[in-house]
């Protein structure tokens, strides 16, 4: 869990709350209030907001082509 922080407040208004996350993520982050002003249609109150973790998955690109052990000349 983090250390010391429980609650954060977004520009929007809406307040988030962390909470003991699942495996292969710490922590979870939830839509503790929502602002009653917030236009964002993905912030709903008691609901997460998940994190893909994109840098953790494989990449869906071609990688560079891997070159060859070569011996220096000489």
């Amino acid at each position: 869990m983090l250390k010391g922080f429980t609650h954060a407040r977004l520009a929007c208004g809406c307040r988030l709350a962390f909470r003991d996350g699942v495996e292969g993520s710490p922590v979870t982050v939830v839509v503790d209030t929502k602002a009653p002003g917030c236009p964002l249609t993905i912030h709903v109150a008691g609901l997460p907001l998940y994190d893909y973790r994109e840098a953790l998955r494989p990449p869906t690109r071609p990688g560079l082509p891997t070159e060859e052990e070569y011996e220096e000349e000489g």
